[in-house]
């Protein structure tokens, strides 16, 4: 089968639901309304509350969630065939990971920025609130961890991708300047920082950057790992014009350019090249390797950014919900972000399975289980752009390199931003005050704790990464209930909440307890994991009975007042 056809089919199920389904969201579930004044407005401190430009904010919510995720989970759940993980991505984008990121948007703007933790107090109480920062901030500190290790990995063994990684920094700052600064027109600064990064990347791909074994005192996994954790600080702590929203937008268009390159070699390879690409993945897999776990339900936590990611609603709720101009922008940066993102793992599924010449090349790189993942999608897909629009191999590797890279560190200097607030957040929990730069001081000290747990190499940051699939579709269905909470307080249709919820919980809690045996295995046990995992279960059942209580409530309670109540009501609170 050509890839083209796949292709085609998963860009029509997004554009219906963007096009149709988002839209009944906007109008009949959330009720968008450009009178409401947005928390940005409202709040407007120039440091973390910031109206800003759709587009601009679009490009800050969709490279903060995207990262390597899409990338890695698509490109791993292959090994049980092409139709299980097209599924999932397509369906789930549109009804699970749209509506929930949409949603979490919706639902901090409305309760003047507050993040999902903090929301959790308000809709489901103040024991389920405490619980709830628990699993927050454990998916936090696997996210900059294990993703700290993956950049370095990326660096180090794509060392083509350093210049341009780097380079976009200053690029990004200029382009801030740029816009919010000199308020030159968005188009023409876009255009020469696209360029200017594309730039980089040729630069790159004939300048690659190998360290020596010790530089500075440090080998060079050590080395990346404290840049990328001080360079994370830093940004944290810089208001969002600065850095972070130049940076993610200017990601995000070179995502969608290298996105057009990877789709258009899929379909100009097809019609109009020789070297004719088809699928060699199996549709079904019936012959998966030796310790292969089942496809249910670890399926529908490999594949989670793509399909759906609890870490959305932690941005959703905890920048980009600051950044939201008009409430009616909530849908293009909500629920075209999760498309964004599908968009990717689309991308991600054709070059794994189609980039590959024969059966068994593929076979070899899929010999067990998690043996695909960037570097599958890097050497597929590379060799798609090669064949398709003749694109040189090493640069083709440079360009979906550098795209990796680039999410990857996106997602890591927002998630150090998050899990600064929940360090917060928990400081307020316990009646402590905590200012901005010791938080911060306190996420950069427990994150390289972590990653340097198991030496100085850095892979510690990777230990509690096999907990990060369920607990982040656990946080999903928790962020789920939440919103849920509040569309029957104000009496609308729960549906388009309850049902990903359910289906959520019910895989993610199964997959759950399905690691617990792992993790308790004679052979070989990890009894940290193990204490983790079931943390994470407990604090999760407990959160989910304190939300089905809140839900009954809430039904049975007269309406939640009108919006104007509901922000006096919050004023009070907070005196």
């Amino acid at each position: 089968m050509s890839p083209v056809v796949l292709m085609f089919i998963g860009l029509a199920i997004f554009a219906l639901g963007y096009f149709v389904y988002s839209k009944y969201l906007a109008k009949r579930v959330y009720r968008l309304n450009d009178d409401f004044e947005t928390p940005a407005h409202e709040l407007n401190d120039g440091v973390d509350y910031v109206p800003t430009n759709k587009f601009i904010l679009w490009g800050h919510h969709f490279t903060s969630v995207a990262g390597a995720a899409p990338i890695v989970g698509p490109a791993i759940a292959v090994i049980w065939g092409w139709l299980p993980a097209l599924l999932w991505v397509t369906i789930g984008t549109v009804f699970f990971a749209g509506m929930h990121d949409f949603g979490a948007l919706w639902a901090s703007a409305r309760n003047k920025g507050r993040s999902i933790g903090a929301l959790s107090g308000r809709y489901i109480g103040k024991r389920g609130a405490n619980l709830f920062l628990i699993v927050i901030f454990l998916l936090l500190l696997m996210v900059i961890a294990a993703f700290a290790v993956v950049i370095k990995n990326l660096l180090i063994s794509t060392p083509t991708s350093v210049i341009p990684t780097w380079g976009a920094i200053v690029v990004a700052l200029l382009v801030g300047v740029a816009v919010y600064r000199l308020r030159w027109p968005l188009i023409p600064v876009t255009i020469v920082g696209v360029t200017a990064l594309y730039a980089l990347i040729v630069l790159g791909d004939r300048v690659p950057v190998v360290l020596p074994e010790s530089f500075l005192g440090m080998s060079p996994a050590t080395f990346w790992i404290v840049t990328l954790f001080v360079y994370g600080a830093i940004a944290s702590l810089l208001p969002v014009w600065v850095l972070l929203q130049p940076r993610d937008y200017i990601n995000g268009v070179q995502l969608f350019v290298g996105l057009a390159l990877l789709y258009g070699a899929v379909l100009i390879g097809a019609l109009f090249t020789e070297a004719k690409h088809n699928i060699v993945a199996p549709m079904i897999n019936d012959a998966v390797p030796a310790g292969t776990p089942s496809i249910v339900p670890l399926l529908f936590v490999t594949i989670a950014c793509g399909a759906i990611s609890g870490f959305h609603g932690m941005v959703s709720s905890g920048t980009s919900s600051k950044q939201l101009d008009k409430e009616t922008d909530a849908r293009f940066v909500g629920y075209f972000g999760a498309v964004g993102e599908g968009l990717l793992s689309l991308g991600t599924i054709l070059a794994v399975i189609a980039g590959f010449r024969t059966v068994a090349e593929w076979e070899e790189v899929y010999s067990a289980f998690g043996a695909g993942g960037v570097d599958a999608f890097v050497q597929g897909g590379g060799m798609l752009m090669q064949d398709g629009i003749g694109l040189p191999a090493s640069l083709s590797a440079t360009v979906l390199a550098t795209m990796a890279v680039l999410f990857a560190a996106t997602t890591m200097d927002t998630g150090m931003r998050l899990l600064r607030f929940v360090v917060q957040e928990i400081g307020d929990a316990v009646n402590v005050r905590i200012t901005k730069v010791p938080a911060t001081i306190v996420v950069v000290a427990v994150g390289l704790g972590l990653t340097f747990s198991q030496g100085l190499g850095g892979d510690g940051g990777l230990r509690i990464w096999p907990l990060f699939g369920t607990t982040n579709q656990l946080l999903a269905s928790l962020t789920l209930s939440i919103i849920a909470v509040m569309l029957i307080r104000k009496r609308r249709t729960p549906w388009p909440a309850l049902i990903p919820l359910a289906f959520v919980f019910v895989m993610s809690f199964w997959a759950a307890i399905d690691q617990l045996s792992s993790f308790a295995n004679p052979e070989s046990p990890d009894w940290l994991l193990f204490v983790i995992d079931v943390v994470i279960i407990v604090v999760s059942v407990w959160v989910v009975i304190e939300a089905m209580i809140a839900m009954r409530r809430a039904a049975t309670e007269p309406p939640e007042a009108e919006d104007a109540d509901v922000r006096l009501e919050a004023v009070r609170e907070e005196v």
